[in-house]
């Protein structure tokens, strides 16, 4: 019989997260809450001429959030205008690199990323948002090695954490395929990282594209991420709407469901025929994963 590997270790980390769960009931360990799907989307995917056309649209296909780029802070009035009139709430900012790679092999440019990024922590802050989405690197931005990037990645997250805990403000790591980025590939990486940061200015997320590339599961990198993840990026196996390929989304929704996931899963991808059409069916789609996860 054929075995799949992606299957097999699926179980083997719930079969870890079980044996967890009750090892934290014996401890008498609280329980986490009942996670939800809170749908989002980035801003740029949703079809419309503006912003209040945009965010209609969303509360209509019953969005619950909009992920928005790195000139929300030139917006900040007109976000609170449109989405003082709808249910909608901003999600995240994604913003890459602002400012330079926080792991340069250059420390001016490490210091201008990390300027840039306490500013935006400070504008997502003023929004309400789960946090600012940034990526240490991609391929080709820096000459260190992952030895040598990662010490100075941990002292700068220590300063920007501090730095977002005063304004309610909230880094999140994002990891990526090795076609993407060399360093921060999996998960349990970015979580160990949080870990070792130890603030709440400093958190993480989970991408279900890059997911499909690098983890063995989606359950287990979700829970191996565990108080630390704050933000999902949904998109299928080759990057299209949710439901436009074979992507299967329930084993990584279990893992949300284990670890009483409270905040946004947003897509950010492409998309096969009308949007108008598409954003509804994959909106769809994805409640009945959810359900059946």
């Amino acid at each position: 019989m054929k075995v799949d590997r992606r299957e097999l270790l699926a179980g083997g980390a719930a079969t870890l997260a079980l044996a967890g769960s009750r090892r934290g009931a014996d401890a008498q360990a609280p329980k986490p809450p009942k996670a939800v799907l809170k749908l989002s989307s980035q801003e740029g995917i949703i079809p419309g001429r503006d912003l209040a056309e945009r965010v209609a649209k969303m509360e209509k296909w019953g969005f619950s959030g909009i992920e928005l780029g790195g000139d929300a802070g030139r917006r900040i009035e007109e976000v609170r205008k449109v989405l003082a009139n709808h249910k909608v709430k901003v999600s995240a900012l994604c913003v890459g690199t602002p400012g330079g790679t926080l792991i340069n092999d250059d420390p001016k440019v490490r210091r201008s990323a990390v300027d840039a990024i306490k500013e935006l922590l400070t504008v997502a802050g003023e929004l309400g948002s789960t946090g600012v989405i940034v990526v240490p690197a991609f391929n080709g931005q820096t000459k260190l090695e992952n030895r040598e990037a990662r010490p100075i990645l941990i002292d700068l997250l220590k300063e920007i954490g501090e730095h977002g805990a005063k304004v309610n403000g909230r880094l999140l790591l994002e990891p990526l395929n090795r076609g993407e980025a060399f360093f921060l590939r999996q998960l349990a990486d970015a979580g160990a990282m949080c870990r070792e940061v130890n603030s709440p200015g400093v958190a993480m997320m989970g991408d279900f594209y890059h997911m499909c590339i690098e983890e063995p599961s989606d359950m287990g990198a979700f829970v191996s991420a565990g108080q630390w993840l704050h933000h999902v990026h949904l998109a299928s196996r080759t990057r299209v709407m949710p439901g436009q390929d074979d992507r299967d989304f329930t084993n990584g929704f279990r893992g949300l469901k284990t670890i009483g996931y409270q905040d946004y899963c947003s897509l950010e991808c492409g998309c096969k025929g009308e949007r108008d059409m598409e954003i509804p069916k994959a909106a769809a789609f994805l409640r009945d994963q959810w359900a059946k996860s």
